[in-house]
């Protein structure tokens, strides 16, 4: 999947970042447990992604207004995921974060 689809990347990338930034916070167990789960629906939602559209390319390899439907639906679910992962990220993430680098910004 990394080999030939580019928003896997992306995840990957945002992944190993959320990883070491948590890791740099120390958080709580909960946390932890949070932020995995969340992880873990963007890149389930992905992998059914990617498998839809294979499976859809497959059927119909022709254009086709329904393979179209199927394929942005997959999508959606993708966005949706990724949106909310946004919103956990910052609500785990963002007070302790703010807690570490606001003393160098306010000197």
């Amino acid at each position: 999947m990394l080999r030939t689809q580019r928003n896997a990347w992306i995840h990957s990338v945002f992944t190993i970042l959320v990883v070491l930034v948590a890791l740099w916070l120390h958080l709580p167990r909960r946390d932890w447990a949070v932020l995995l789960l969340t992880i873990a629906m963007v890149w389930t939602a992905e992998v059914i992604n990617t498998a839809l559209e294979a499976v859809v390319d497959l059927a119909s390899p022709q254009q086709h207004p329904l393979a179209k439907v199927g394929k942005d639906v997959g999508a959606a679910a993708v966005l949706i995921a990724a949106l909310t992962s946004v919103m956990v990220g910052l609500l785990i993430l963002g007070p302790p974060l703010w807690e570490k680098i606001a003393p160098f910004l306010f000197r």
